[in-house]
């Protein structure tokens, strides 16, 4: 009865997560940029680092913009204040070598006063409205130095604090929100935290795999804290991915209960792809490659005979939720925070996505609670198979993908 509440009316949130992802590159509208302040007394220098895929969005193509347009783009909307007026951009703007991956350009602005100065960016926000720009403001008289957050609703940040105030830090709340819209603005970390309440027969079911997966990605973070282990996001990216495509394969082979056919046959692509990356051809590693086809073959083998898998998939999930939790953890250590304020920031980051995807889990559970009350299921076989083949097609679509990018 739980499983007939369940399932069916998920099929269009199933169906609306899937057309929505295969329509952009990446699956995820994870936006981000980074930018380095220097106040030299009523001279400020400014350092932007933008990633490719970033700067890209200012083509209708995708196509690499040229640095003149990079450049005009960024200072019409990147630029300090001085009591409330606009600096001074002084020319030229340096075009500066940049890691892979990466663009860079220098701003030198001079201000009309060293008091009552703010530093605002408005770059990216007209694009992606959840873009986040991670700003290291440093003060090169007094030596004081704070990060900041600049989200589209914080665009403009106080550094100065009048005659000679303290730099303001950016508040433990503000990674919490970033948390949280990590889970909202994230296709694929939505659409596997659906698929999780898809694979759950009974509320029972569904506290096991929610459990398991915070358990492992919590577990994740603190190692990343720790500096135990560093992930590497492109490999991180496609294993996220891999993972909504299992869930959605389990739920066929318990369906049919005959998970040998499917078994063998993700195994055998994974043993595929880490042949070809032997002769050249792939960016995942073989090994890695490998060992993800040994466990997927096992786990969809195992899953598919249990009468009820409810309480092995705590396991399951877990190491899911320390894929994900890799995930989370990467889009902040990038960014090279300071080590004394790692810890505080990635535990607010991690509490905003508890809280997202409390809502999401929550959210769908009541919309199911209320479409069964007044009769709008469909049939439950058609729903499975449906919203599973979705999650199968759109987990493989971004694996290959991520994989060969």
């Amino acid at each position: 009865m739980q499983r007939r509440r369940l399932v069916p009316q998920l099929s269009g949130w199933m169906l609306a997560a899937g057309l929505f992802g295969l329509s952009v590159a990446g699956a995820h509208t994870r936006s981000q940029s980074h930018s380095v302040w220097e106040i030299k007394g009523a001279d400020v220098d400014l350092v932007m680092t933008i990633p490719v895929a970033e700067a890209n969005r200012l083509s209708s193509d995708q196509s690499a913009p040229s640095d003149d347009r990079m450049k005009a783009y960024l200072a019409e909307r990147v630029y300090p204040l001085s009591a409330g007026k606009r600096c001074e951009l002084l020319p030229p703007v340096q075009t500066l070598s940049a890691a892979a991956g990466y663009r860079k350009f220098d701003f030198t602005f001079v201000c009309g006063s060293a008091n009552d100065l703010q530093v605002r960016s408005a770059a990216f926000f007209d694009l992606v409205f959840s873009h986040t720009n991670f700003a290291q403001v440093q003060n090169a008289v007094s030596g004081e130095f704070t990060e900041q957050l600049i989200t589209a609703e914080h665009q403009t940040v106080d550094v100065t604090g009048g005659e000679g105030g303290h730099l303001k830090s950016a508040r433990f709340v503000e990674f919490i929100r970033m948390g949280t819209m990590h889970i909202f603005t994230g296709v694929d970390h939505m659409s596997f935290l659906l698929g999780l309440v898809l694979i759950s027969r009974r509320l029972r079911d569904l506290v096991f795999v929610v459990t398991g997966f915070t358990i492992g990605h919590s577990l994740t973070l603190a190692l990343a804290v720790t500096g135990v282990l560093r992930p590497h996001a492109e490999y991180i990216d496609a294993l996220v991915a891999l993972t909504i495509a299992l869930i959605g394969a389990e739920n066929i082979v318990v369906q049919t209960q005959k998970p040998t056919g499917v078994a063998l046959a993700v195994g055998g692509c994974l043993g595929l792809m880490a042949l070809l990356q032997l002769l050249g051809f792939g960016g995942l590693p073989s090994l890695l490659l490998l060992g993800a086809g040994l466990f997927t073959a096992n786990y969809l083998m195992i899953s598919g005979r249990l009468r009820d898998a409810g309480r092995v998939r705590i396991l399951i999930t877990l190491v899911f939720g320390l894929i994900h939790g890799f995930g989370f953890a990467a889009d902040l250590l990038e960014l090279q925070l300071p080590p004394e304020r790692l810890a505080e920031l990635l535990v607010g980051f991690n509490v905003g996505v508890e809280i997202g995807q409390l809502i999401l889990v929550v959210g769908a559970s009541l919309l199911v609670a209320i479409l069964s009350k007044y009769k709008f299921a469909l049939p439950r076989p058609l729903v499975v198979d449906v919203a599973s083949s979705f999650l199968v097609a759109l987990g493989v679509f971004w694996f290959v993908s991520r994989s060969y990018a």
